[in-house]
């Protein structure tokens, strides 16, 4: 393999350790919602977000909301085996700030939803920011953690490219 893949020194711990932060900082929020509002409830906080209580059934945006079911076990078999990958992508690139960090933001929101989905059949979203009419999809801290995520593995790949030029 390629340096872009060479084996790194570091531990996997912290990175798991921040995927863990995630994880339960998502699960509380999610408790409190369930808690608290019922579904369709929401709370006006600004003149652009609101705090809302909705199930989704399906994946990013809704996609496959309207499926009959086995979206749920789909969803969370990709979950799992994201999950999986991770793990086994730190414990070989732990040294690799950006990208372990990447992973790991990844890793906490990917295991936060599948929760969601086993333990409800759906992820709760909370999260409404809104503009003139326009709604953006709700969403919670995994799907941040996730876009957060994606995003420093874009920046990472960007990084990396420049340096071996």
């Amino acid at each position: 393999m390629g340096k872009a893949f060479a084996k790194t020194p570091g531990s996997m711990l912290p990175w798991l350790g921040l995927a863990l932060i995630l994880l339960i900082a998502d699960q509380f929020t999610k408790v409190l919602i369930l808690g608290y509002y019922r579904l369709g409830d929401a709370t006006y906080v600004t003149s652009f977000f609101n705090v809302v209580r909705v199930h989704n059934t399906g994946a990013a945006f809704s996609f496959l909301a309207s499926a009959s079911g086995w979206q749920r076990w789909f969803f969370t078999a990709i979950g799992i085996a994201a999950a999986l990958l991770i793990v086994w992508l730190l414990r070989s690139h732990a040294g690799q700030k950006l990208f372990s960090f990447a992973l790991a933001c990844i890793l906490g929101g990917a295991v936060g939803n599948v929760i969601d989905r086993s333990l409800h059949g759906y992820v709760v979203d909370f999260l409404d920011f809104h503009y003139r009419g326009w709604h953006f999809p709700a969403f919670n801290i995994a799907d941040s953690a996730i876009t957060i995520g994606a995003i420093c593995l874009v920046l990472d790949e960007l990084r990396r490219v420049r340096h071996t030029k």
